[in-house]
């Protein structure tokens, strides 16, 4: 019975990066670095709200798009971002960033329709782009620091192109657009009959400089959708909360495709996020400064081993360069057999990410410790 099977779902693949997490797992004595998954504890508060919601029986249905005084604080939250989106028209509160990316590329994509994914980019995408009856198109990005330009969004244009992913602080590498290099893709987007999906989940972890959305440019608004959640910002990713950003237009279309996909989120998951957003802020502080030292702590290390890599500006990857006779998930495979230390290999991402390795680091520093050891080790010996 299995030709009856969606051709399409039968040639999808588990995400390279769960699978070679789940190969690590059946060998014992393993520092695995491979996750982006925050070790840091959802705040107290934050838990509480979730609690009294279910002593207060708040576990009926929402309204599809969400909580309103939901939509409201995250409506007044993005404010800080230059965006502004109005909350009974314009926000939808979705099962994750996850549920924001399937809707959206399901909404805006026909059988035939190409999608710019600048690569190596975070594998999620190409599965939902094939579902829609999209056709992925990769571009290589390494020559230009592993950021999409204006440049390589007009090579790789067709008439076909129906739109572009703008995933950044950037899973895997961890690198942003500068302001100026955005304004230059507004400027040349600004009359294309295309749309953007701009996933900002990481938007929160930014080091050097702010975060700038494509969407804060009056030119782009229309055309460009955002998502974003607290899974990362406030370590809350089993809590299942993302939401999209979309001028009203798109945004009624949108959330018919999410009200018969999923009707609305966990009630108790968007009171936990509602108490998040409204009044843990100094949480993102905090965690974004453990991160930083992280950073600096493992960036300092694999320049001691001799490990050249692409300097992060957000999230918590380094995304290292491995020169090996190997492909790179052979390489992969050697270090955790010999060395007992786990990256994800960099091909994972796209074939443009072969010759690197990812390294998450949220983890704690001792984990960190050890790994970085057995890396040297394994490059030393």
């Amino acid at each position: 019975m299995e030709y009856l099977v969606n051709n399409q779902v039968k040639q999808l693949q588990i995400s390279g990066i769960r699978q070679f997490f789940n190969m690590v797992r059946n060998y014992e004595d393993v520092v695995s670095l491979t996750i982006g998954q925050p070790d840091l504890y959802t705040p107290e508060s934050v838990k509480q709200a979730a609690i009294d919601s279910l002593h207060k029986n708040q576990t009926v249905y929402t309204p599809n798009a969400g909580l309103p005084e939901l939509r409201e604080a995250i409506s007044k939250d993005m404010e800080k971002y230059n965006l502004f989106y109005h909350p009974e028209s314009e926000i939808i509160v979705t099962v994750g960033a996850s549920e924001a990316i399937d809707i959206s590329l399901r909404t805006i994509i026909e059988p035939g329709d190409e999608v710019i994914l600048p690569s190596p980019v975070y594998p999620g995408y190409e599965p939902l782009i094939r579902l829609a009856g999209g056709v992925p198109v990769h571009v290589d990005i390494s020559a230009t620091g592993f950021v999409l330009t204006k440049d390589a969004i007009s090579q790789n244009l067709s008439p076909r192109t129906k739109a572009v992913i703008m995933p950044y602080p950037s899973n895997p590498t961890g690198v942003s657009p500068s302001e100026q290099q955005l304004s230059n893709i507004a400027d040349y987007l600004k009359d294309k009959e295309l749309f953007v999906l701009a996933d900002e989940i990481y938007s929160e972890l930014v080091y050097d400089a702010p975060h700038y959305s494509l969407a804060s440019f009056e030119e782009m608004k229309d055309r460009v959708i955002v998502v974003n959640g607290v899974s990362k910002s406030f370590s809350m990713t089993g809590f299942r909360i993302g939401y999209v950003l979309a001028p009203a237009w798109l945004r009624k279309h949108l959330l018919k495709v999410h009200q018969y996909n999923v009707s609305c989120p966990s009630s108790t998951s968007q009171y936990a996020a509602l108490e998040a957003i409204r009044n843990n802020q100094g949480a993102i502080s905090n965690m974004r400064e453990t991160y930083r030292e992280r950073r600096s702590y493992v960036l300092d290390k694999l320049e001691e081993i001799g490990l050249s890599y692409v300097e992060p500006t957000g999230a918590f990857y380094v995304f290292i360069r491995f020169p090996s006779s190997k492909t790179t998930f052979d390489t992969a495979v050697d270090l955790v057999e010999k060395a007992g230390v786990a990256l994800v290999p960099g091909s994972a991402f796209s074939t443009h990410g072969e010759g690197y390795m990812r390294l998450s680091y949220a983890y704690n520093m001792e984990t960190l410790k050890q790994g970085l050891q057995r890396l040297g080790g394994y490059l030393g010996g």
